[in-house]
């Protein structure tokens, strides 16, 4: 196999918890993740020239180890002592820094490229366990689907497959910093009302109930991105409005997404945005769910 074409899905959380700082400096987590129809298209070919080269379509990622394409790439040929030169094309459509774990489901599709492409027959727990030594969200994107996370959100546990319903997400012009929200966050000192309910939330999912779902939602990390962003608040207030079942960031932000029972309301929402230049990236998407024997 001389060239392998593959698709990095973005997620969102439908729940995030945060339940307190370890001594080391990392935050336990226990958060839902769900794989949505965004992705990134990646082509990854073997070439003459030795090494690996990144391509992308956005002039400002990097092309070199400080992305996770390429780290993940160099993992897997230093291990298995690959000696091709490969060229990855990256084409990203998932908003960047958004809280959806693009850079991660790239480097998650990598790897499982690249497991196909010289057939190493690594497992896709092989692929998680080495996902992890390149970020905590890149086992999850590995395994994709609806899951529970926790840990750091290294450890993982398949969930019932969301139900059906249509998702909207936008994401305002605007930069959050992951390192900024967690050291706000002041996790230790969180009242115990300010904790989403993330097993009701698991509930909701095992009976396919869509509205509890929607209800139960919820996010600690608002708690910091919020007040210094506004904005957030206005496209959650703007997708409830238009009918929303659930509304609330994904991550720690700034994309929000609603979930609506039909297309309808999505599309009266996906206008609402729009014409209230919230966000200058708006899309309409499903749920991507994975179906295991």
């Amino acid at each position: 196999m001389d060239k392998i074409q593959l698709k990095a899905l973005a997620k969102i959380n439908l729940g995030l918890d945060v339940l307190r700082r370890r001594e080391d400096g990392y935050h336990e987590v226990k958060m839902i993740m769900q794989t949505i129809n965004l992705y990134d298209e990646l082509e990854i070919r073997k070439v003459k020239q030795p090494g690996i080269q990144v391509k992308t379509n956005l002039y400002y990622l990097p092309t070199n180890e400080n992305n996770l394409v390429y780290k993940a790439a160099k993992l897997l040929m230093e291990e298995f002592r690959i000696r091709d030169g490969i060229c990855i094309q990256l084409q990203k459509k998932i908003p960047v820094a958004a809280g959806m774990a693009g850079g991660s489901s790239d480097g998650a599709a990598v790897l499982w490229g690249i497991n196909q492409m010289y057939g190493l027959g690594l497992s896709r727990r092989g692929l998680m366990e080495r996902g992890v030594k390149l970020g905590a969200d890149v086992p999850y994107c590995v395994l994709r689907g609806t899951a529970l996370a926790e840990g750091i959100g290294e450890k993982l546990r398949t969930l019932p497959s969301m139900p059906k319903c249509y998702l909207l997400i936008a994401k305002p012009g605007i930069s959050v910093s992951t390192r900024f929200v967690y050291e706000n966050l002041h996790a230790n000192d969180l009242r115990p009302e300010q904790h989403p309910d993330v097993d009701a939330m698991i509930e909701a999912l095992e009976k396919k109930d869509l509205a509890l779902l929607g209800s139960r939602m919820g996010n600690v990390l608002e708690e910091v991105t919020i007040p210094a962003h506004p904005v957030i608040r206005e496209i959650k207030n703007c997708m409830m409005e238009a009918g929303a079942l659930g509304a609330m960031m994904s991550g720690s932000g700034p994309t929000v997404f609603g979930i609506f029972e039909n297309q309808a309301r999505a599309r009266k929402a996906f206008r609402a945005v729009k014409s209230a230049r919230l966000a200058g990236q708006v899309y309409l998407t499903v749920p991507y769910n994975v179906h295991r024997s």
